[in-house]
């Protein structure tokens, strides 16, 4: 699965398993259940993903360092502080986070098993190759952040 590897941009990767979740939840739609305050639940969330993950587009932005997920060996500066200091990968939990949202707004079971399969993807297929880029271009200094701190939180 190599092949995978850096391909799929995390915004497209998010809007897949987002059009995944929903196409499953219409299928089982008889499974569909209620959840009090759905919407005000999801609301929240979408906005607390979207949060964090313009945090870390701030973050990159302030360094000037390339934001092209596809490309991470290109990083100029290693990220450490602010919203980085938290996660390792702020911009992919906001996706998460909206999809979580997502998941409960569609108030659906099965659209909920989607989520560790997006995390699952995005571990093999994005953060992986990104920290063995990231080890390459800064060596030991990627080794004590990651020590520091989480992939996800």
């Amino acid at each position: 699965m190599r092949l995978l590897e850096l391909r799929i941009p995390p915004v497209a990767f998010s809007l897949l398993t987002a059009a995944l979740m929903g196409g499953v939840a219409w299928a089982a739609r008889g499974l569909n259940f209620a959840i009090p305050g759905s919407r005000l639940i999801a609301g929240g969330l979408f906005a607390a993903g979207a949060g964090v993950s313009v945090l870390g587009v701030v973050s990159f932005r302030r360094a000037k360092t390339t934001m092209n997920p596809l490309q991470p060996a290109r990083a100029s500066t290693l990220i450490a502080s602010g919203i980085y200091r938290i996660s390792r990968n702020p911009m992919y939990l906001g996706f998460l986070v909206g999809l979580l949202g997502w998941a409960i707004l569609l108030s659906n079971p099965v659209a909920f098993f989607a989520l560790p399969l997006f995390v699952l993807g995005m571990n093999r297929w994005q953060i992986l190759p990104e920290e063995k880029a990231l080890s390459l271009r800064f060596g030991s200094e990627f080794a004590a952040y990651r020590t520091r701190t989480r992939r996800w939180l």
